[in-house]
């Protein structure tokens, strides 16, 4: 039963897209896993010997990030961790559930695809959450349809789970965008296979045969934020219109009937780079009527990954390129009189690392082609049933009523033509084993408008415990900058229990880490 999952570690995860470097990610779970990892163990559940188990862990931690970014192109690291694509592998019985605000969504349809045996697939529109309350809605309660999965291939249970159509999948409907977006417009369908009969491809072609350029700035992406919604600050797009402004855009004349797009879409085109790594960021949008730009799909590629992820190649400075990117997952309802806009931009900050390089990059319009996987009509099985939630998670801590801000902040140096993005937000909760719980994250990734490749990002993340038996707390820094050859990176961690006494520890313990890891075409 995997719930927002991933299929492939190395480019659908925290660590790489389209091989280039996460960016944003870099101050959320690689840094609160430093802090989580040098926790010591529950006291009471341990017994004598915690403190000198705790030790242990300390003096034996390692980042992973350092080894992430080691790793820079696919390979065995990754495979190792992945599915894909030995998915025969697999012989029990598989529900996938994930949502398309997820960035663990491109599992779905290729899994699905994939695998031989019994299968399920349940996507909703949901960020990485619970099904109950993430944004956006609508939402279900997933529990009841766990239990009858389990009980129909654990304990033999005759409920017909598996006579139902395989998929239930929410469809996306033209949906004004805001970053605490509570629902989407949209409606549950059932499917009875992947890809269904009734899906082709469509591709929209710009008019015109110009050479256009792409500008590259290092910060354009801003108001698409990330790939992976969740609890915010990590939250959903904004209007794309700012992004669009400094990225290149074809749009297509006004629908008049809904355009029906569910799958991976896909951008051909001719490029060419006067250095040797490029990306391509690649952006599908809906356009209202009244100009708001709503992002429907979105792909990004470091060009020397054209031929694949495990042996990039560089670019030939000034030789026309023929790529393809494949977008993310995605199903999206284009109403009448919206219009399709691609908009392609040199950056995808600060979902990913920028390029190395804002050199302008050419582009033949001649050869732009969006590939669109386009339903014909609905489907014909009734929609799913699924259970209605509550509305509120179960199972989930309870929280105090006074919880620290939660910040999620764009700001534009105009002195220091810099461009940054400021998170952080927190939680105090009651756990088991008379736990009191303080969790504290902050971070800022910021990029020169002058050159992407002086880009940084800095974190903290602090844990604290107070247990009956010992009040302990962990705190992970990280600062990593880059310049066009290579990462630099300090990662800091410090473990303490504090005494009775404010400024008094029983036990401290502080690490640092510091590497310069090359750029390797990316």
């Amino acid at each position: 039963m995997p719930i927002y999952a991933s299929d492939d570690r190395y480019n659908d995860d925290v660590h790489y897209m389209g091989g280039a470097l996460k960016a944003i990610d870099l101050i959320d779970y690689e840094l609160y896993m430093v802090a989580g990892n040098a926790l010591p163990p529950v006291p009471a559940v341990f017994g004598p010997g915690w403190r000198e188990q705790w030790e242990r862990r300390v003096d034996d931690a390692e980042p992973w990030l350092l080894r992430w970014i080691e790793e820079q192109i696919d390979g065995p690291y990754w495979r190792h961790g992945s599915v894909r694509p030995d998915y025969d592998r697999i012989i029990c019985p598989t529900m996938i559930v994930a949502g398309w605000a997820d960035g663990y969504t491109n599992i779905v349809f290729r899994g699905f695809d994939a695998l031989s045996c019994p299968k399920r697939v349940i996507l909703g529109p949901w960020g990485h959450g619970s099904t109950a309350t993430a944004l956006p809605g609508p939402h279900i309660d997933l529990v009841p349809e766990l239990i009858r999965w389990f009980r129909r291939w654990l304990a033999g249970e005759e409920n017909r789970v598996d006579e139902e159509p395989p998929i239930a999948v929410f469809a996306r409907r033209s949906t004004l965008p805001a970053p605490d977006r509570a629902e989407m417009r949209g409606e549950w369908r059932s499917e009875a296979t992947w890809p269904p009969e009734r899906l082709s491809e469509q591709v929209l072609q710009p008019e015109g045969e110009d050479i256009d350029t792409i500008h590259v700035r290092g910060d354009v992406g801003q108001k698409a934020w990330i790939s992976c919604a969740g609890k915010l600050p990590w939250g959903l797009p904004d209007d794309q219109r700012i992004d669009d402004a400094l990225s290149l855009t074809y749009d297509w004349e006004p629908l008049t009937s809904d355009l029906d797009v569910m799958g991976h879409p896909r951008v051909r085109l001719i490029v060419t780079s006067p250095a040797p790594v490029a990306y391509v960021s690649a952006k599908l949008c809906d356009v209202f009527p009244d100009g708001t730009s709503a992002l429907a799909g979105r792909g990004v590629l470091n060009l020397t990954h054209r031929g694949g992820h495990e042996a990039p190649v560089a670019l030939e400075p000034g030789v026309p390129t023929e790529v393809e990117i494949e977008l993310e997952a995605t199903s999206w309802i284009f109403e009448p009189g919206h219009r399709v806009r691609l908009s392609l931009a040199g950056a995808d900050w600060p979902n990913i690392w920028p390029p190395p390089s804002g050199a302008p990059l050419q582009i033949d319009r001649a050869s732009v082609e969006l590939v669109l996987p386009v339903l014909d009509g609905p489907s014909p099985l009734p929609g799913p049933v699924l259970p209605p939630t509550t509305g509120k998670d179960t199972h989930a801590p309870e929280s105090d009523d006074e919880q620290p801000p939660t910040v999620w902040r764009l700001e534009e140096d105009q002195l220091g033509h810099e461009s940054r993005c400021v998170t952080g937000s927190g939680s105090n909760y009651e756990a088991p084993f008379g736990a009191r719980v303080e969790e504290r994250y902050e971070g800022t990734t910021g990029v020169s408008r002058d050159d992407p490749a002086l880009a940084w990002a800095r974190g903290r993340t602090v844990y604290r415990i107070t247990w009956p038996e010992a009040d302990v707390r962990t705190e992970a820094t990280l600062e990593l900058r880059s310049d066009a050859e290579a990462y630099h990176v300090v990662i800091t961690l410090i473990a303490e229990e504090l005494g009775p006494e404010p400024g008094e520890t029983a036990f401290y313990r502080e690490r640092r880490f510091e590497r310069s890891l090359k750029r390797r075409l990316a």
